[in-house]
């Protein structure tokens, strides 16, 4: 991108940073003085703390202790290893494992942002729009994540972004590599090998070339979740322990989840309180909006994208009983954010106003993050 289109987005992305961060550092200020049961910590650690919560405890186990298995109960198996290999090595530097979580993902997210931007202004060679799509990802509702909670979602949108990048310049070694490493940080091995692999194609089609075998090689990008699965079952018996646990959840498969039987009953139950009504209805309308985006990134990026992003929409969709945590699992559905930004190129005024609600959002929903509300 044009170095002005890049420092506006680098602005947005500090300025959403600090803003976030604020935010959740007072919520955790007040959770933390309203809460008897809760440690009172030092002025210096409310930042660190608001960014830590719900699923952050399992990643300090993991990176303290390693793995646990209980069939059908939760453990930490169910989280993929690569973050927490990460929080350890960046432990090594000298933060405790808390600041070391929110360090990895503060260093990873806004990173990702501008490698999005980048990776944008390549698909439609259109600075304004690629900045805009740069914008809409920066400012969706649900990317605080990627601005320091001690999530994984950070460095796996970094890798996968890296790794369409290089796919794009023809790099496809790098590509594959960067591919087979995001891989070992969340469980969508599926949609990585099948858009790499689909862009692969598609790219040497669009310049005429031949395939060859060698063009076959994204298949081992699902090498970080192969060499999970051979971990789990060497070490338990069972190398599809991520998948058993999610029982413990309430995830168990079936026709129940597919129907999302629970989300309707919670929902029209009258004993749901408005903010878990609220919180489900929003994350469902969230995951009909991203369905909804998916056959135009088909037609307006290609089948590479298209497949990637069906695909990584299409597996938590599935499996989810309730819609629960598909804001946030939408960030990685990046190609989304471009072709929405393609949608909304003749208007603005829908644009404008998406920006603003997702900046208030932002803010709103850090605050909420670090007053220990369930958010995803």
């Amino acid at each position: 991108m044009p170095l002005s289109a890049s420092r506006t987005l680098a602005v947005v992305i500090l300025a959403a940073v600090i803003a976030c961060a604020a935010a959740a550092g007072a919520g955790a200020w007040r959770f933390h003085h309203k809460n008897p049961k809760a440690p009172v910590v030092r002025l210096d650690e409310y930042v660190v703390m608001g960014w830590v919560g719900w699923d952050s405890s399992w990643y300090m186990r993991i990176a303290q202790d390693g793995y646990e298995y209980t069939p059908g109960q939760q453990s930490s198996v169910a989280f993929f290893p690569l973050y927490p290999l990460a929080i350890r090595a960046m432990e090594q530097l000298g933060p405790d494992v808390y600041q070391a979580g929110v360090l990895v993902t503060l260093l990873c997210g806004p990173l990702a942002l501008l490698l999005f931007a980048r990776w944008a202004r390549m698909r439609v060679e259109d600075e304004t729009t690629a900045l805009h799509a740069g914008l809409l990802l920066a400012l969706y509702p649900f990317t605080f994540f990627l601005y320091g909670v001690m999530y994984s979602d950070a460095l796996f949108l970094l890798l996968v972004v890296g790794a369409f990048l290089l796919l794009e310049k023809g790099h496809l070694v790098p590509a594959v590599l960067l591919g087979a490493v995001a891989t070992a940080a969340r469980p969508v091995a599926p949609a990585v090998v099948l858009g790499l692999l689909a862009r692969r194609l598609e790219w040497k089609r669009e310049r005429g070339e031949r395939w060859s075998a060698i063009d076959l090689l994204p298949v081992l990008s699902a090498l970080g979740f192969g060499l999970y699965m051979l971990y789990l079952g060497e070490r338990f018996g069972a190398p599809f322990a991520f998948a058993d646990v999610q029982v413990g959840w309430g995830q168990a498969p079936g026709w129940e989840s597919w129907l999302k039987l629970h989300w309707f009953h919670t929902v029209f139950s009258h004993e749901t309180n408005a903010e878990t009504r609220i919180r489900l209805c929003v994350h469902a309308l969230l995951t009909v909006g991203a369905l909804a985006l998916v056959w135009p990134t088909f037609r307006r990026l290609g089948w590479g994208y298209g497949v990637f992003c069906a695909v990584l929409v299409g597996i938590p969709t599935v499996a989810t009983k309730d819609f629960m945590g598909m804001g946030r699992y939408l960030i990685s559905a990046f190609p989304l954010f471009l072709t929405l930004a393609l949608l909304l190129r003749d208007h603005p005024r829908v644009r404008h106003a998406l920006l603003a609600a997702g900046a208030v959002s932002l803010v709103v929903l850090s605050a909420a993050f670090g007053l220990d509300h369930y958010i995803s």
